[in-house]
């Protein structure tokens, strides 16, 4: 595979397209290749402390204005989940009020006091009470499920601690890891994909900063998988890694003469 056979790029957000609250050069200018030559995108993204509402009016900020159809947060993969394998549960939550509002949209019952299961996020509120009480419930042995995999969220001065640390804080108190882990580069938030677009995987290219969730993802479910060098991974990184890419660029706009 190579771009030509892309129909549909799959973008992470966060050190692909923007840095924290900063655009990365040329990010806009290959958005309108993408579209000029037939072509569609959609931003993928394991950040679950907000929501595709969010996001939306974040790019539009930036100079994008795109439909919220275009986002897909692994929170909202992970309500996609929960109706197809707890239908009906109740949900200890711990997240931000977006990702809270999000489950409410998509009709999953928040009940912090008395869950049938427990979802965790990238909750950027977190607080010690909130760490005993979704310890307490998992301790327990609720069903535990976390919307994505990530260490580190990469920021304009480094990175600040993502999910993959409060996984460890929780396994460190109860011993148990999530019995499900729904985004990148796992089958949920691919399956969420598919069912979105409605294309094949070997149509889909994964583009992202990060080898063990964006070219993961790729290289697991067979689609296209493209580094760019503008977030989490260095020259050093990807040496050291046995995750390669398919491909490598700075950032996105090196992709711009290639379309």
């Amino acid at each position: 595979m190579d771009l030509s056979d892309v129909k549909c790029f799959l973008l992470d957000m966060d050190g692909t397209f923007y840095l924290g609250g900063q655009l990365i050069d040329g990010s806009l200018e290959f958005i309108d290749r993408v579209l000029a030559t037939g072509r569609d995108f959609m931003f993928l993204t394991n950040n679950s402390s907000h929501n595709a509402n969010f996001y939306v009016r974040k790019l539009a900020k930036m100079g994008l204005e795109i439909d919220r159809s275009r986002v897909l947060t692994s929170g909202e993969a992970t309500c996609e989940k929960l109706h197809e394998l707890y239908p009906g549960k109740r949900a200890f939550v711990l997240g931000n009020e977006y990702l809270v509002e999000e489950f409410r949209e998509a009709g999953i019952p928040v009940d912090m006091a008395n869950p049938e299961i427990v979802v965790i996020g990238f909750d950027t509120t977190l607080d010690y009470a909130k760490m005993q009480a979704v310890c307490d419930f998992v301790r327990a042995g609720l069903p535990y499920i976390a919307t994505h995999p990530d260490f580190n969220c990469p920021t304009e001065t480094g990175f600040m601690p993502d999910i993959g640390a409060i996984m460890a804080f929780i396994e460190a108190s109860t011993g148990r890891r999530p019995d499900l882990v729904v985004g990148k580069p796992n089958t949920g938030i691919v399956e969420a994909v598919l069912k979105r677009t409605g294309l094949k995987v070997n149509a889909l290219a994964m583009v992202g900063d990060r080898l063990y969730t964006d070219i993961e993802t790729g290289l697991r479910s067979g689609m296209l998988s493209i580094l760019v060098m503008s977030g989490e991974t260095t020259e050093a990184m990807l040496a050291d890694s046995p995750t390669k890419p398919d491909l490598k660029f700075e950032r996105l706009s090196g992709m711009i003469p290639l379309l």
